[in-house]
């Protein structure tokens, strides 16, 4: 946990990271980091990231302008529960959820996602907004 929160630490602060991808390993029953992105790598970079099959949870830092030409981000918190990924899976990542987000401090938008139709670019633009 305690690397899951230092990794947060520094894409909150120091952004040196554009996402990170959290696995929960149930040997230990813990949170665990399984991929950090750059500042470089995309959006596009990132859902790839994420398995087509298998739950995750995930933070984004999202660039974005604003109407007025103001140069803003948010982190974004998203719950990754493909409709393919187990029933056990599931339940374990539903229900370590809201205790897990607790432990990131900063974040500002959550998502939840069983598809990626459910976290297009489009609908993170329209929530950071």
């Amino acid at each position: 946990m305690m690397s899951c929160k230092l990794k947060f630490f520094e894409l909150k602060a120091k952004r040196n990271h554009r996402f990170i991808v959290f696995k929960i390993d149930e040997q230990i029953q813990q949170v665990t980091v399984e991929k950090v992105g750059s500042p470089e790598e995309t959006y596009d970079d990132f859902t790839n990231s994420l398995p087509a099959n298998e739950c995750r949870y995930a933070v984004f830092d999202f660039d974005f302008t604003t109407e007025e030409n103001v140069q803003k981000s948010k982190i974004f918190f998203i719950a990754w529960a493909p409709d393919t990924s187990r029933v056990r899976s599931k339940m374990v990542y539903s229900s370590s959820k809201d205790r897990f987000k607790r432990e990131l401090d900063g974040i500002q938008v959550e998502l939840q996602a069983t598809d990626p139709s459910e976290m297009s670019l489009d609908i993170i633009r329209g929530r950071a907004i």
